[in-house]
């Protein structure tokens, strides 16, 4: 799988954290901000990145560079994931549930931020363990990677057959 080329898209931005970070020198404490950015065209495509800079703004904006680089396509359904998956990183685990039209994103902090620049509009979403922002959007894109839609899995299981068909051929002849 390449990388997705995110100049073709429509993207839209979202902060999900700020963080302050002060580093204590000799002269006192030098602060920084660190910020975590998901990006996404709404459309299933979403992306997440971490930045550090002196100032707010620059901080956002290494975030949102990083977060396009890593862009990944998330197959939708109505609106809505096609399967339950769990994502998984660090301590934290989120388990994500398909919902029916209407219901909204039932989802907590950067779990619920990535649903809605992905373009995910009916889902439930709980994260169990931790809840540290980062590690929250990364177990959530986690699992977004995970999910396969229907045309794909019964493309594999179509291959998967032609090849036992291939196999069986050869054993009997």
């Amino acid at each position: 799988m390449g990388r997705i080329d995110p100049e073709g898209l429509n993207l839209k931005e979202k902060v999900v954290y700020i963080n302050r970070v002060a580093k204590v020198v000799k002269g006192g404490r030098r602060f920084s901000f660190s910020a975590i950015v998901v990006v996404g065209d709404g459309e299933g495509y979403v992306g997440a990145g971490k930045g550090k800079g002196a100032e707010v703004p620059v901080a956002i904006k290494k975030a949102v560079g990083q977060a396009k680089r890593r862009l990944i396509r998330v197959p939708l359904k109505e609106g809505t994931i096609p399967h339950q998956i769990e994502g998984k990183y660090g301590a934290v685990r989120i388990v994500m549930k398909p919902a029916k039209q209407g219901r909204g994103i039932i989802a907590g902090g950067g779990a619920r931020a990535v649903m809605e620049v992905a373009g995910i509009h009916n889902v439930v979403a709980k994260a169990i363990g931790s809840h540290n922002p980062f590690n929250t959007v990364k177990a959530t894109i986690d699992g977004l990677m995970r999910l396969r839609s229907f045309e794909s899995i019964s493309e594999r299981m179509a291959k998967a057959s032609e090849d036992a068909d291939k196999s069986g051929v050869e054993e009997n002849a």
